[in-house]
């Protein structure tokens, strides 16, 4: 099943991993990731599939990273210190574990 089209940001796809990445260094950047999010949960709906709210995480990287909340549907999405992407951790200061 593809994903939505119109998609501004990166996003990788591997088995049942999703991954949506964007730049901020200006609000169109915030924007356009939140936009992404809701055509993502719109996808969803609409192929009556669901993301796993708890498995959602935000991982802000960078030194000047204004840390924007995000939502997927109507719950915020938490941020995280590091997150794990094929066995591989990253964390915020883009050091893998």
């Amino acid at each position: 099943m593809l994903l939505p089209s119109g998609i501004e940001c990166t996003l990788s796809k591997f088995a049942d991993n999703t991954k949506l990445c964007g730049a901020v260094n200006m609000l169109e950047g915030r924007d356009a990731i939140q936009r992404d999010l809701d055509r993502l949960e719109r996808w969803a709906c609409v192929n009556l599939m669901k993301f796993s709210q708890a498995k959602c995480k935000v991982l802000h990287t960078g030194w000047s990273n204004p840390k924007h909340n995000y939502r997927l549907g109507r719950e915020w999405i938490g941020s995280s210190p590091e997150e794990k992407g094929l066995g591989v951790l990253v964390e915020e200061k883009l050091n893998m574990i």
